[in-house]
């Protein structure tokens, strides 16, 4: 297993009430690795912020402009996302790697909630990004994909702290929970660096 941890911020904004963090896992399959590092990642919030993880992520079809056309606008399971992404004050992604590349339908459903119909949701939404693997690389590629793809979104993405874990069948018990202390720690920083940054932005 390897961490890449950077301390948070020494001198941390005004803390603003009410952070609303939407978590989006980048995989369709059921227990996934990188859907238990979020279930997790709830138990490790700061007191004022709350993580709510999308689940319909496979109910997104393929992007396609004719969809919109042919229905006066996005199909009901984007506007779900789109709805949940527009009211969230930060977006936590917790990816897999693919081929050394996000996956296909993580990608989809961002191409489809950052059109400009009527708003790109995604800009200026300060954003950070993790991912687990049982391989020993920790997705790194598929992290530095997904940052690539959120930059043309006009996100704020979150420089740090990195979170990249390896090893990911050592860290979880057999009913999913999470049982390793140092990447609990990680993911407290992560919260606490993501929640100072949503600070940020919502001061005047």
């Amino acid at each position: 297993m390897h961490h890449d941890v950077y301390a948070p911020i020494d001198r941390p904004p005004a803390v603003l009430p009410g952070k609303r963090i939407l978590a989006i896992a980048g995989s369709l399959r059921r227990s996934s690795w990188n859907q238990l590092l979020l279930e997790a990642a709830t138990a490790f919030t700061p007191p004022d912020m709350t993580v709510s993880i999308f689940r319909d992520l496979g109910a997104i079809p393929m992007f396609n402009e004719d969809l919109e056309q042919e229905a006066g606008g996005a199909p009901d399971a984007v506007m779900r996302l789109r709805r949940e992404v527009s009211t969230a004050d930060g977006l936590l992604f917790a990816t897999p790697e693919y081929n050394q590349s996000l996956p296909g339908v993580l990608k989809n459903a961002i191409d489809w909630v950052s059109r400009n119909a009527p708003e790109n949701v995604l800009a200026g939404k300060p954003v950070a990004i993790m991912g687990v693997t049982s391989g020993r690389w920790g997705t790194r590629l598929a992290q530095h994909a997904l940052r690539q793809t959120l930059h043309a979104t006009e996100c704020m993405i979150m420089p740090k702290p990195a979170l990249f874990i390896s090893d990911a069948a050592r860290l979880f018990d057999s009913s999913g929970q999470l049982i390793d202390e140092a990447t609990g720690n990680a993911l407290q920083a992560v919260l606490a660096s993501l929640g100072q940054l949503v600070d940020r932005v919502r001061l005047p």
